[in-house]
Formats: structure tokens, sequence, C-alpha cells
């Protein structure tokens, strides 16, 4: 399921960002519920490479660490405390948001359909009945005992945290295996990553837009309604545009040739190959964050940030698509939630 990220070679001794690991999980089994898991440890590295803003504030996370706590009970309340509010502070920077997540609070949630529930993870095997009670999850004794409460089966997917890139990149293998799961069973299923406002919001709107026939804005003001979160809703579009064009990719190159440099780093993008798309980065020149005035620059965001950017463009007909499919008026069609359909039953197998 994993798809390694593309990026761009850089001359001057090009030092890539380096690519975090991260993982997320499902429930969902015969007859009754499904819940679904996303987690991991979030690095510095790692929120370089997904920030939306990419401006000069991410600096101060190259010596960032934090692990989010599975297990509370392991530690006092302090170091608790202290992790989440380095998760919280992670978050916004990463994701361009105001919104907190408290893990010292226990799991939280809210129902978005009568069977699609989003939240956040759960920590201690009650929650597990709670779930059940509900009607519908990683630490050994909630795994175990989610295997004990008849009729909720876990299953695990990965998506790396604060990742807009690997959140578009994996969403159909996840959407097909919640697609799967959810044809096999008739109950509920409970979507949750660690905070519940980023990856498992997400994966529910693409649900919801591509299985359950809900436009996505739609589907995101009934959300939001429920739940106030930060889905990455252009990953979404550009995932549903992924499968409708069939996601060729070209070879990408950048170069700076500004002047002397000891060490130039690229944020934002990785190695490789890209994706039709158009992606944002910003460079690093001798640990300065700066763009470069001689390449494609996006107009300034709300928070006045410029970035770098590239577009990588394939045929004539796939990029008109994939540009009406980003406009954010799109509007998929039977025929087009059926070729979806028909690559997500593919994917599952």
């Amino acid at each position: 399921m994993a798809i390694s990220a593309a990026a761009a070679s850089v001359r001057c001794s090009a030092v890539p960002v380096a690519a975090p690991t991260g993982c997320r999980r499902f429930d969902g089994r015969s007859g009754k519920l499904a819940s679904v898991r996303f987690c991991g440890g979030v690095s510095a590295a790692q929120s370089l490479r997904a920030m939306a803003a990419l401006d000069s504030r991410s600096e101060s996370l190259q010596s960032q660490k934090m692990q989010v706590m599975a297990n509370a009970g392991k530690t006092d309340e302090t170091e608790v405390e202290k992790k989440t509010e380095n998760y919280t502070d992670t978050m916004q920077q990463a994701m361009g948001t105001g919104l907190t997540y408290r893990h010292e609070l226990g799991m939280n949630y809210a129902h978005v359909l009568p069977d699609l529930i989003v939240g956040s993870c759960l920590q201690t095997p009650a929650d597990v009945d709670r779930l059940k009670e509900a009607g519908v999850v990683d630490i050994e004794a909630i795994i175990n005992h989610a295997k004990e409460v008849d009729g909720i089966e876990h299953i695990r997917a990965q998506i790396r945290d604060f990742d807009p890139y690997d959140l578009r990149q994996r969403l159909p293998q996840v959407i097909a295996t919640l697609y799967q799961a959810t044809k096999k069973n008739e109950g509920t299923a409970y979507v949750h990553c660690t905070a519940g406002l980023g990856r498992a919001p997400a994966v529910a709107l693409t649900y919801m837009y591509w299985i359950r026939g809900y436009d996505l804005f739609e589907a995101n003001a009934m959300l939001q309604k429920v739940r106030t979160c930060h889905p990455k809703l252009d990953s979404i579009k550009a995932a549903t545009a992924d499968l409708l064009t069939g996601n060729s990719k070209e070879k990408v190159k950048l170069a700076w040739y500004r002047g002397a440099a000891q060490s130039v780093e690229v944020a934002g993008l990785d190695v490789g190959w890209y994706e039709v798309g158009k992606y944002e980065f910003k460079y690093i020149v001798d640990g300065n964050w700066c763009t470069n005035p001689d390449a494609s620059s996006t107009q300034p965001n709300n928070d006045g940030h410029v970035n770098n950017f590239i577009e990588v463009k394939g045929n004539k007909e796939s990029w008109d698509l994939r540009q009406r499919i980003m406009a954010g008026d799109f509007v998929l069609t039977d025929e087009h939630r059926q070729i979806i359909k028909a690559k997500l039953e593919a994917l599952a197998g």
C-alpha cells in the first residue's frame, strides 16, 4: 500500500527532506462494526515534508520530536499534557489550523451518518465497549479486547500524519479496504486517527464522495456540523483525479543558480517522479528558508507567505479533467463513480 512520494533533484549538494513513517487502522467485522485507526509518531522531518504553508515558521519544527501516547496510564499527567501540547502545536503549524487535541480527555467522536462515525484514537479496552454501545482499535490490550467483543473487526491502514501528498496517494487503497468491509457487513464504521481532526475526517469524506454519492462540499458541511475538523479537500480532489485520469508520472528537475551556496535543500518535495498535479515547496539555502525568484511562485496566502511551485501536466485531456476536478465545482457522475468503484474493487483484490 505504500507508494513512495516523488520529488525533484536539486543542484548544489541537495539534501532531500526525509519522509517519516506512520500507520493507520480500520475495523469492520461480520454483520456489525468497522473501526479505522490512523496512528504513528510525528518527526520534525515529517512536519517539514507535509506542512501546508511551508513557511519560515517551520524551521522550528526541525528540532521538534514527539510521540503521541497510546496509553496515558504509563506516564504521569504532566508528561501526557506536554506531549499533547507538542502534538497540537505541530498540528496547527503543519495543517494551518487553530484546532487543538487533548489526549488526556479520552476518546471523542461524532456521527456523520447513522452508520459512519469519525473520532479520535481508542486509549483503553473500555473504549471498545463504548463503541459497542454506540452501535459500532495501538496497544495490545485494546487489540485483544476488540477480538473478544463479538461483532468488531480491527483493520489497519497507513497514512502519514500532516502529509497531504501521502494522504492523496494512499486514499484509494484505504477507501478500497473500507468499501470492502462495509459491503461485507451492514454495521457501523468507526473511522479514527490520533486526534480525529485530519486523516480520519478525510477518509470519511472520501468514502461519502466516492461511494455513498454525496457531493464533496455537501459531505464536508455535514461533517463540520457535527465535528469541527480540518480534512485536506485538495488531497481528496487530487486522489479523485488520479483515479479518473490514470495517474501518469513525469520526472521533474529543480536547480538553484543564484550565487554561491554551501548547501541547497528543498522542503515539501522528495526525490523521484511526480504525478500530474501542482506541488508547492520552498528552498533552504545555507539554512535560510526562501523562494527562488527565477522559478514559478504562488500568490501570497492568507498569512502573506509565498512558495515556489511546479506543475506536472501530462496529456492535455487528463490535465483538463484534473483542472475541472480541482476547481471545486466538479460533480461526480454515476459513470465516474462506476469507474472509481471498479478500480477500488481491483485494489481490494
